[in-house]
């Protein structure tokens, strides 16, 4: 069968997201003929044009504007000419023009740089290129700021009417949306949709939905295949519809596709193709919503997969990795990783060793179905994926790397004289020690991330993270003194937390920083899933859900109630404040109230490291 692989708009612009590759490599050695396209990169190359920059500016001139966009529109002729050139810099191109950027000489300043970080902190006197990666990149934000007001209300950079499908609890605002005529950057997408289509002529379409930013953009795409190519199939999976679909109930959104599957793509597409083919029958299918007589059925063999090791390699080849953004848009260190870069993206092993956790996703079958290869099969990828792509930088996506995988992973890079960069997610083991550490540091890796979490151990325990304060140090330090840097994930408003243990927690973090154990963090807010353990049973958690009953589109975040003597937004501004400042060197021996607006406790002293 011939079969289109879509990423649709908009996910990372720097590199390639891996799930149409992962499917590729699979779907060919069984004997499909599988073509994949990142209509996110090729949407944003045609549209930061001169050519559409010029028709842009021509259509919006007699448009009512607001005082940012007048502000752009009265420096139109400086981003026509400056629009490609920015571009090619941003693929790795024209780098002489590093220094006129820096320098501030070059480009027009919209309204993104009236909030400028500190350039000469974030990036020193020699850090040109990188300095020159941040303000181009406020240049294309606000091209994309001024699409967004004046043409196409739904468009950003990084994700696509993602209003629209957060939270929705119901299809109606995206059956609103897609009634509606297509917008100016719709109908340029639809224009590059068709163009591949003509030209490979694909029985089956299928798009990996991995975020809300996408799910607009996969059913306008949708829509378009099923009114204009009555003979193609159209198929959605990802991300999405794994945590948000499972209990689907509206049938309106097959309007615009003809079947959703669930969880690992391999199996459920390789079923599919086969009911397509007609060799066999919709009994067979696996993980799959579809309709049946306008009602939705679900054709269930859940337990059915196959196994890591025989998924296959990642084919990355048809991807234009020429075309890829590196951007630069915050200082923090481990956001520049994320967005700066082509890094293959590919995961070690399925599913987390640990799934424990009790905020996590847990139930679902990405976490809580482990499955690891041999470390050869591992390495034997990685060679095959360098040679598509010609990057020799790796982003490990696993939800926590498995230590002892990541140590005979890291003997074989050695042996084999692999000369390479990684970086991933792991969990604060006391596996860490500064012998493995040393011999990640020497096998390539450059960073970590990690779960501190809540940085209280009573809450530690309650949510079955598995690690404690000291513990977490402990690792951090021995990673950072082999030279990898460490980026911490914390989380505030977890069930039954205090506001002492919110604030003793921002002075483990302050220590942390201080003492140079991590370089970056970030705070979330904790959210309460249907799949994790604390939305399953809140009431071991002290709290309880508003409702149980399942909404008819969407389901994932649930609302709970619980009994709370502080205002939790103002708490979360100042532990972001702090932690900004932090990061930066500032404040470290500042007081932790000055960040609040609230009256907060002094911190009871916790000694992070023993």
């Amino acid at each position: 069968m011939n079969i289109l692989l879509i990423t649709p708009p908009l996910t990372q612009l720097n590199t390639p997201y891996p799930a149409t590759a992962v499917l590729k490599g699979y779907l060919k050695s069984i004997g499909h003929t599988v073509s994949q396209m990142d209509l996110g990169i090729e949407l944003v190359c045609r549209l930061y044009t001169r050519d559409f920059l010029s028709s842009l500016f021509e259509k919006t001139a007699e448009k009512k504007k607001g005082k940012k966009s007048r502000r752009i529109f009265e420096d139109r002729e400086q981003y026509i000419q400056c629009v490609e050139p920015v571009i090619r810099f941003l693929q790795g191109e024209e780098k002489t023009l590093s220094t006129r950027i820096a320098n501030r000489t070059l480009l027009p300043e919209g309204p993104r740089f009236d909030n400028l970080a500190d350039t000469e902190w974030a990036f020193g006197v020699s850090g040109t290129e990188d300095k020159a990666r941040y303000l181009a990149t406020l240049f294309i934000e606000d091209i994309a700021d001024y699409i967004r007001e004046t043409e196409s209300s739904y468009f950003d950079l990084i994700k696509y009417a993602e209003s629209l499908a957060s939270n929705s609890i119901t299809f109606d605002d995206l059956d609103t949306a897609l009634k509606g005529e297509p917008d100016t950057v719709d109908r340029l997408m639809l224009t590059l949709l068709k163009e591949r289509v003509d030209n490979i002529n694909p029985q089956m379409v299928g798009f990996s939905v991995p975020f809300p930013g996408c799910l607009y953009t996969a059913l306008r795409c949708g829509d378009f295949l099923k009114k204009n190519y009555k003979n193609i199939t159209v198929e959605m999976g990802g991300g999405y519809p794994n945590t948000e679909l499972r209990n689907l109930a509206d049938n309106r959104i097959f309007q615009h596709i003809d079947f959703i599957t669930l969880d690992d793509g391999e199996l459920p597409l390789e079923r599919l193709s086969s009911f397509i083919s007609g060799t066999t029958d919709k009994s067979h299918l696996v993980r799959t919503f579809y309709l049946d007589n306008g009602q939705i059925t679900y054709s269930g063999n859940e337990q059915e997969n196959i196994e890591f090791s025989r998924t296959g390699t990642p084919d990355f080849s048809e991807l234009p990795m020429n075309k890829y953004l590196s951007m630069t848009d915050m200082v923090n260190p481990m956001h520049k990783l994320w967005t700066c870069g082509k890094w293959n993206k590919m995961v070690m092993a399925h599913g987390c060793y640990w799934a424990k956790c009790a905020f996590c996703d847990t139930t679902l079958d990405y976490i809580c179905r482990y499955d690891a290869p041999k470390a050869q099969l591992v390495v034997d990828r990685m060679e095959q994926i360098m040679g598509q792509t010609g990057q020799t930088g790796f982003h490990f996506t696993d939800e926590a790397l498995p230590p002892r995988l990541l140590r005979e992973v890291s003997e074989k890079i050695i042996k084999r004289r692999l000369t390479l960069s990684f970086w991933g997610n792991i969990r604060f083991e006391k596996a860490y020690t500064p012998e493995l550490c040393d011999l990640l540091s020497q096998a390539g890796c450059i960073a970590v991330s990690g779960g501190l979490e809540v940085a209280s151990d009573r809450l530690l325990k309650l949510m079955n993270k598995g690690v404690t304060i000291q513990q977490t140090a402990l690792a951090a330090y021995n990673l950072t003194q082999a030279g990898i840097m460490v980026h911490t994930y914390l989380m505030y408003g977890f069930p039954t937390e205090t506001l002492q243990e919110t604030i003793n927690a921002l002075d483990v973090v302050r220590q942390m920083f201080d003492q140079g154990l991590v370089q970056s963090a970030f705070w979330h807010r904790y959210a309460m899933t249907q799949h994790s353990q604390s939305g399953q049973h809140p009431d071991l958690f002290g709290v309880r859900r508003t409702t149980l009953d399942y909404n008819p589109f969407a389901n994932n975040e649930v609302d709970f109630e619980e009994t709370r003597s502080y205002d939790i937004d103002a708490v979360g501004e100042g532990l972001n404040l702090a932690t900004y400042n932090y990061m930066h060197g500032i404040g470290l021996d500042e007081p932790l109230h000055r960040w609040f607006s609230i009256r907060t406790p002094k911190p009871q002293k916790i000694d992070i490291l023993k």
